[in-house]
């Protein structure tokens, strides 16, 4: 079984017992964490969306945050990421989900078409090995300690 697939099976495994910081989403492709949510009425305030997501992955990058820069919306908001690598993105939230848009802070390049993602912990996933890492060593920890206390 390959590490990508432990931590998978590890991440199903501890989810319901993972710190609000370290929710995870472990969701098939068919279906969209970002159906569930802040919204106001039948719409979403992406504001609100961008801040959650920075809450529940800052612990395993260098920086991250949204953009007082680029102007956010309902529909649409920026996040700034400094991977542990030190390679900077800015990202675009949208219900679509989330894709990188800029390879710098507060910078969108019209002409990327980057891939979506459903999730944060997925587009990490394939930008960070250093995200990936950390993510699993905090699954761990925390398995481990809930293996301690019996719980």
């Amino acid at each position: 079984m390959g590490t990508a697939c432990s931590v998978r099976l590890l991440i199903k495994l501890a989810a319901s017992t993972l710190p609000e910081e370290m929710e995870v989403d472990y969701q098939t492709e068919d279906s969209s964490s970002f159906k569930e949510g802040i919204e106001l009425g039948d719409v979403k305030d992406m504001r609100l969306e961008a801040e959650a997501v920075v809450r529940d992955v800052l612990f395993a990058v260098s920086e991250m945050y949204v953009s007082h820069s680029l102007d956010s919306a309902l529909d649409v908001a920026y996040i700034n990421v400094e991977t542990r690598e030190a390679i900077r993105y800015c990202l675009e939230l949208t219900e679509a989900g989330l894709r990188v848009v800029g390879y710098a802070f507060d910078q969108v390049n019209e002409d990327l078409n980057t891939q979506y993602h459903e999730t944060v912990y997925s587009l990490l996933d394939t930008l960070s090995p250093g995200y990936r890492e950390a993510f699993g060593n905090a699954l761990l920890q925390r398995l481990e300690r809930l293996k301690q206390t019996g719980h």
